[in-house]
């Protein structure tokens, strides 16, 4: 009995111990993280957050960060997805809502841009905008509104609101003169 007693302290420790070590590396890659898009290098950001996601998947602030760092590098799919992944553990922080709407809508124009740099030439291009791209970025543009929408529903005082009502409006008339073309 005592013998089973101490291996289950053990394993009881062992794993309070590693816990511990998880926690401290994975606040050590957000702190990193934090520094990174203070510097602007938002790609590394993105790379850090992941790593700490690897770690631990269940921290809604990791996925948050993660979304804005991905969103300021225009890895606007990854921080749809980090956004999304986020709501799922924490569906009541409107500021999901509203950073996933600005991801949306920024990834919705980035579609629809004509004008595109060579990385080879670093010459302005000309790009034809596919049917596929435009309905992709209309299906972008409403689902950015109806979070928009959300935010506001989960934060109705909040200091922005007459700013994302203005942005829901802009992206409305928007969507309806993309429809129209």
């Amino acid at each position: 009995m005592k013998k089973a007693l101490l291996i289950a302290s053990v394993l009881f420790i062992a794993v309070i111990t590693t816990a511990c070590i998880n926690n401290i590396a994975v606040q050590e890659l957000n702190n990193k993280a934090a520094e990174l898009m203070e510097k602007g290098d938002y790609d590394s950001a993105v790379n850090r957050l992941q790593a700490s996601l690897d770690l631990d998947s269940t921290m809604h602030q990791t996925y948050y960060n993660l979304g804005i760092a991905a969103t300021k590098a225009k890895k606007y799919d990854v921080a749809i997805k980090a956004f999304e992944d986020g709501i799922k553990i924490k569906p009541d922080y409107p500021n999901f809502y509203y950073s996933l709407g600005v991801a949306q809508s920024n990834y919705s124009e980035a579609l629809l841009e004509e004008n595109v740099v060579n990385e080879e030439t670093q010459e302005i291009e000309k790009k034809k905008i596919s049917d596929e791209d435009k309905a992709k970025a209309g299906e972008l543009k409403k689902a950015a509104i109806e979070n928009m929408q959300k935010y506001l529903e989960l934060a109705p005082n909040a200091d922005d609101k007459t700013t994302v009502e203005e942005l829901i409006k802009e992206y409305s008339e928007s969507q309806t003169e993309e429809a129209a073309e």
